[in-house]
């Protein structure tokens, strides 16, 4: 149930998220201080933040009600965000600029969705 719980959790986040992101593809952007400058930043805006976290909230929605999905869906998690956040607090500490409270957050985020994710998987096994 806890597991259920959790991935359905993680595909409203992701989803909406998602779908927010295919709806006004610069909203990332604007929130991580980034401009968007052309028609392929767009698309890729549009793509790797509403369409793959889209498609990651949906996976977790099919795992939450098919169990045979949910060792992948945490894998998916633990893998997937767990090197996104590992990437962004490397990217954080190459930084000589102060980071925002969007760094901070979404590193705190993934981290802890990553160890949440890891501990269901680990009970699983």
């Amino acid at each position: 149930m806890m597991t259920r719980s959790f991935l359905v959790f993680v595909s409203v986040v992701f989803s909406g998220y998602g779908i927010a992101c295919i709806v006004d593809p610069a909203l990332p952007a604007r929130l991580a201080g980034l401009e968007v400058l052309n028609g392929d930043a767009y698309a890729e805006m549009s793509a790797m933040y509403g369409g793959l976290q889209t498609g990651v909230g949906i996976f977790c929605l099919l795992a939450a009600f098919r169990s045979s999905f949910q060792s992948s869906a945490l894998l998916l998690l633990v893998l997937g965000i767990g090197l996104l956040a590992a990437s962004r607090a490397l990217g954080a500490l190459r930084s000589d600029e102060l980071l925002t409270v969007y760094t901070w957050g979404a590193l705190a985020f993934e981290t802890l969705l990553t160890a949440t994710a890891a501990a269901l998987l680990l009970r699983k096994a």
